[in-house]
């Protein structure tokens, strides 16, 4: 298959589905490998950003997905008549960068690292999709587990959690919660540098 036909394939795939495809699910359709279709998608990233077309593409894992430019989201709003959501609280900030640091997780380790009851936080980040159920643990009680999800990285401008900025190792103590406060200040700073996103989520009031 020529080059252009894997481009065009790809891009009538992803425009379709609107939602995260597999890499793999791509290529066996193509009948080509993985590492073709991850090429042609390099290029038609690159293509897009240099173009500043109107939609990017972005790689999530092992999946490819196509979103709007973050440019053009005040345009989007007008159009679609949608306000622009506000950033993340602290409170949804702190649990979510315990999760993305520390996944899959259990509520009661959140709660321990954080020292208050994260329950209504939880929900809020399931809620919008930034944290999704990981199975549950072996334990007594068998908790659930937690992990971040594709729009997590969408909307902190991750395209793997290799990319999250290191960090000093957390621990429930007062250490542990300094080095808390830095996750969140990271998480925070890749925010507001991607706060034009369409998946921006809305700030929670009233959380622990």
């Amino acid at each position: 298959m020529e080059v252009q036909d894997i481009e065009c394939v790809i891009e009538a795939i992803l425009f379709v589905s609107g939602e995260p495809v597999k890499l793999s699910r791509i290529a066996a359709v193509l009948g080509v490998d993985e590492f073709d279709v991850e090429s042609a998608a390099n290029r038609m990233r690159d293509k897009y950003s240099f173009d500043r077309r109107g939609i990017r593409l972005v790689k999530l894992d092992n999946t490819l997905q196509l979103c709007s430019s973050p440019e053009f989201a005040d345009y989007i709003r007008l159009a679609l008549e949608s306000r622009k959501p506000p950033q993340l609280s602290a409170p949804a900030l702190e649990v979510l960068a315990i999760i993305a640091y520390f996944q899959p997780v259990t509520r009661a380790y959140i709660e321990q690292v954080r020292g208050v009851d994260s329950a209504y936080t939880v929900s809020l980040l399931l809620e919008r999709g930034l944290v999704e159920s990981a199975g549950r643990l072996s334990a007594p009680g068998r908790p659930m587990l937690y992990k971040t999800t594709h729009v997590f990285l969408r909307t902190f401008g991750l395209q793997s959690l290799s990319e999250l900025p290191l960090l000093p190792e957390i621990e429930s103590t007062e250490d542990g919660r300094e080095g808390i406060q830095t996750a969140i200040l990271k998480l925070k700073e890749a925010e507001i540098g991607n706060n034009d996103n369409d998946d921006e989520i809305d700030e929670w009031r009233g959380e622990s």
